[in-house]
């Protein structure tokens, strides 16, 4: 019986022995995936989140630490407040504590409180993972420094880009703060990256400043001329510089419309808008879909050509693409520049009012003075620049009034701006000089027979004699 079952197994044996043809190999069964099973919420840990949430309130840190980390590592996943509550604790010991090893705990844990909030927090529709980001990005700034830089950077601009105009308005501050911290380390290799954040940064805070809606808004506005300010002085905003960065930028992006936008915008921002990268952007994104900022770059490009009738009319297109967006300031800013251009270059001057007075229009609409003033002189200039009548000797003396019209604008544009009084009052200087003298007007006694004049033509006003 022992024979005849070695004999029945030898030819099993030699089966499995019998090697397989490649594809042949038995398959190996995945391991089965472990899925971590959120923690059990006990009623000691709704005893205890009470307990540090009471000591929190009173400002009792030390209190409410114990209770705190008890929860913290048995049930993280019982309350937010767990966190919104525990970055106060860790903050109040870090700062109470002059233990180097105590105070290294307590930065490393509250950088690790943040990962555990996106873990059992990072769904939560008020406070998702990109606001957490920004926490933690906070958290490495207050707790390491320029130790974490890079570190903090990356968390506060992922938040920011999850969060966009949402965002909180520290967590964009620091964003600019860092990034030009590591400008600053390395000029060469970070300045895409801190003009990148600068204007993402910049732009959100704008929005909510401009936000009626926003009660931050003030704040947002403080912080938005702080960055600003930061980015004027940093020297990344020197348009050679922006050149070098952004040059080879749009010639590979030329069917690329959201970065031809995007680098037409940062120039006009920093007032780089002469540069020949900035033309070429604006031309691109103005060929792909016209918008009020490819057509008045076009327009500038036209004006450095000398083609001032296309310059007017491509700041036409911006007027009326800007007014579509209702981007109202920027309106007001097109119609002086095409005010400008025909008064200045093309001598076109009842177009040059005509364009100066809607700029005026556009601003008091806003319930804005400032801007006005220099439309004021522009209508000025104008009138100065005229010769209404024939060059005989009646027609000479008539033409001097065209400067009371001019003094009136002169006038008008100090009461109402400010900002231009100087330059009005040169020119109301300049220009007084050349009314008809008395015996002129005596000479023409029924033009001149009241206290005001009508000065016909194009112009069409009255002004008082003087």
């Amino acid at each position: 019986m022992l024979l005849v079952a070695l004999a029945a197994a030898v030819p099993a044996l030699a089966s499995a022995k019998k090697p397989k043809k490649v594809g042949e190999e038995t398959p190996v069964k995945a391991a089965p995936e472990v899925v971590e099973e959120d923690p059990v919420i006990t009623e000691e840990c709704v005893m205890n989140v009470s307990l540090f949430h009471e000591a929190v309130k009173n400002k009792m840190y030390a209190d409410a630490y114990g209770p705190w980390i008890e929860v913290y590592n048995t049930c993280p996943n019982a309350n937010k407040s767990i966190y919104s509550d525990g970055s106060k604790i860790v903050e109040a010991l870090y700062q109470a504590t002059s233990d180097p090893a105590e105070k290294a705990r307590l930065a490393n844990l509250a950088i690790e409180m943040q990962d555990k909030r996106i873990r059992f927090f990072g769904n939560d529709p008020k406070y998702p993972k990109a606001y957490i980001l920004g926490e933690k990005g906070l958290a490495y700034l207050d707790f390491f420094g320029e130790e974490k830089l890079v570190e903090a950077r990356e968390c506060l601009q992922q938040s920011v880009t999850g969060m966009g105009a949402s965002s909180k308005i520290m967590v964009l501050v620091k964003l600019v703060d860092a990034s030009y911290a590591l400008y600053k380390q390395d000029p060469n290799g970070k300045a895409e990256q801190f003009i990148a954040d600068y204007e993402l940064a910049s732009t959100y805070l704008g929005e909510q400043a401009s936000n009626t809606n926003n009660k931050n808004a003030e704040i947002a506005g403080k912080q938005k001329d702080y960055v600003d300010n930061i980015f004027a002085v940093s020297g990344a905003a020197d348009c050679s510089k922006l050149d070098e960065i952004y040059a080879a930028a749009v010639k590979d992006n030329l069917q690329n419309l959201d970065m031809l936008t995007k680098i037409a915008k940062l120039y006009k921002r920093v007032r780089c808008t002469e540069s020949d990268v900035y033309f070429a952007a604006c031309e691109a994104a103005h060929k792909l879909q016209p918008t009020d900022e490819s057509a008045a770059g076009c327009a500038s490009m036209a004006a450095k050509k000398g083609d001032y009738e296309a310059a007017v009319a491509y700041y036409d297109q911006a007027i009326k693409l800007a007014m579509v967006e209702d981007e109202l300031e920027d309106v007001a800013d097109y119609q002086y520049n095409a005010a400008f251009y025909c008064y200045n270059n093309l001598k076109k001057y009842p177009e040059a009012r005509k364009y100066a007075q809607a700029s005026i229009a556009t601003l008091q609409g806003l319930g804005l003075n400032k801007g006005q003033g220099r439309c004021y002189i522009i209508i000025g200039m104008c009138y100065a620049s005229t010769q209404l009548y024939p060059n005989d000797a009646k027609g000479r003396i008539l033409n001097k009034t065209v400067y009371w019209a001019a003094v009136d604008k002169f006038v008008k544009a100090k009461q109402i701006d400010p900002s231009v009084e100087a330059q009005a009052s040169e020119f109301i200087s300049s220009y007084s000089k050349y009314y008809p003298t008395k015996e002129e007007r005596f000479d023409l006694p029924n033009e001149f027979s009241g206290s005001s004049y009508f000065v016909g033509g194009w112009i069409g006003e009255s002004t008082a004699i003087r």
